[in-house]
């Protein structure tokens, strides 16, 4: 009997530190997100609350295609939207919330069992299609004009093409890091 319990409680400590992995890799990426949205940006003067151009999809990308759908989905939501909360932008935090937690879902999903540069790249494109129309359909929600949102595509378009260049360009390293170190 005290070996089934010794094993018994061997399986809760390690089910207990991957939960803490998880979490905490989990918020440093929501945190990370943040950061990268908030304080590496560009606004931009045009659509009908201007523009914003950002990297926060850098760590949005980099967490879902290493660390997997869920933790990609809860820090890139959670990340961008505390930005629209904590920035002015109130009014676009939910529909960031639901379309960027369904890019790092997507991003994470595609990439969990294919790893390199051309799933890495078919997922972000994804992950792209997944922006333009959200934020295309949220705009036209906001504003109640479905042609307007059109002028927000091009940033759209090159806030996520310069993430995919960041990290298309070093998540093969950093995975490579984050599985000897991490997640080992």
């Amino acid at each position: 009997m005290p070996a089934k319990t010794y094993t018994a409680h061997s399986a809760d400590i390690r089910t207990e530190v991957t939960n803490v992995k998880f979490i905490t890799i989990t918020a440093v990426f929501l945190a990370l997100t943040y950061v990268f949205t908030a304080f590496v940006n560009i606004r931009l003067p045009i659509a009908a609350a201007g523009g914003l151009i950002h990297l926060g999809n850098v760590p949005l990308f980099i967490c879902a295609i290493i660390f997997g759908k869920k933790c990609g989905a809860i820090a890139g939501g959670f990340g961008m939207a505390l930005f629209d909360l904590l920035s002015g932008w109130t009014a676009w935090a939910p529909f960031t919330l639901v379309i960027v937690a369904f890019m790092g879902y997507t991003v994470g999903a595609l990439t969990q069992k294919h790893h390199g540069l051309k799933w890495d790249a078919l997922a972000i494109a994804a992950a792209c299609v997944i922006k333009v129309t959200g934020y295309y359909a949220a705009e036209a929600l906001i504003y109640g004009n479905w042609a307007a949102p059109a002028a927000s595509i091009p940033g759209n378009l090159v806030q996520t093409g310069a993430a995919a260049v960041i990290v298309l360009l070093t998540v093969e390293k950093l995975r490579t890091a984050a599985y000897k170190t991490i997640l080992s």
